[in-house]
């Protein structure tokens, strides 16, 4: 049987004014105007009851399903904000359904709600793609305070590795650069050349701004190293045939333009 703290009224009036303002700013935290959809994943009837009753009293839009199962349905096929899971679960086990939704691409904040509260299990949990955890017994008031941090979280960005330009590809991982499958060698100063031309194709970029981010120069050397290193990786963008891709656009810098496809007869 789960065992909770709520807090004591006794308690509170003996405690400093600071500390019982603290309090009532945690416990306020969700009705101060952002209302979350959570979803909980609890075998325990008595818990899950619990659990919905205290978030729904803060304004919280709660579902509850009893297995792993449904679990995978549910924070599949609806968009929730917080996902408060139980390890032990019938049908599929809490970590093997936060696995399969993190592969499933489903990055929905959630919380591991657990009996198992050893070190290896916090960590097991939290490898598997959890964003929390928190043990029972618990007290109401630290679930709250957990659920309303994760929510604050700005949603991950996904990283771009890869960058394209029509037939062009650029591998930032594999440090590769392929155009129609064919693989174009280049040494490191061109390939920094090349890919902050591919993050900024379509924009025209200035010959200062290639120093800059190329070669760290903030002053003009008095060379013709941008030329040079542009006139060679022309050279070798050309070398398996295709349309030009670097252009000049006189009096202000280059552009990588990616060519438009050829009209379909």
């Amino acid at each position: 049987m789960p065992h909770f703290e709520p807090i004591d009224p006794a308690w509170m009036a003996g405690s400093s004014p600071v500390m019982m303002e603290g309090m009532r700013r945690l416990c306020r935290d969700a009705s101060a105007g952002v209302y979350l959809k959570i979803l909980v994943i609890e075998d325990d009837q008595e818990t899950a009851d619990y659990v919905s009753r205290g978030l729904r009293e803060h304004g919280h839009t709660v579902d509850h399903v009893t297995d792993g199962r449904e679990g995978m349905f549910h924070a599949g096929d609806a968009p929730y904000d917080v996902l408060i899971i139980d390890r032990m679960l019938p049908a599929i086990d809490g970590l093997s359904l936060v696995r399969m939704l993190r592969e499933s691409d489903v990055r929905t904040p959630v919380l591991f709600l657990t009996a198992l509260g050893g070190v290896g299990d916090r960590v097991r949990g939290l490898d598997a793609g959890g964003d929390d955890y928190l043990a029972k017994p618990f007290a109401f008031a630290e679930l709250l305070a957990r659920v309303n941090a994760l929510a604050r979280r700005p949603p991950l960005v996904e990283v771009q590795t890869v960058l394209r330009a029509g037939d062009l590809e650029m591998d930032l991982l594999k440090r590769t650069v392929t155009r129609g499958g064919k693989e174009i060698d280049l040494q490191p100063r061109e390939f920094q050349l090349l890919e902050y031309l591919l993050r900024n194709a379509e924009r025209v970029v200035t010959r200062t701004m290639l120093l800059e981010a190329v070669w760290d120069f903030h002053f003009d050397p008095k060379t013709n190293i941008v030329e040079t290193h542009i006139s060679r990786l022309r050279s070798k963008l050309a070398q398996w045939g295709g349309a030009e891709l670097i252009h000049t656009v006189r009096g202000a810098g280059y552009a990588l333009r990616a060519p438009a496809p050829a009209a379909s007869s």
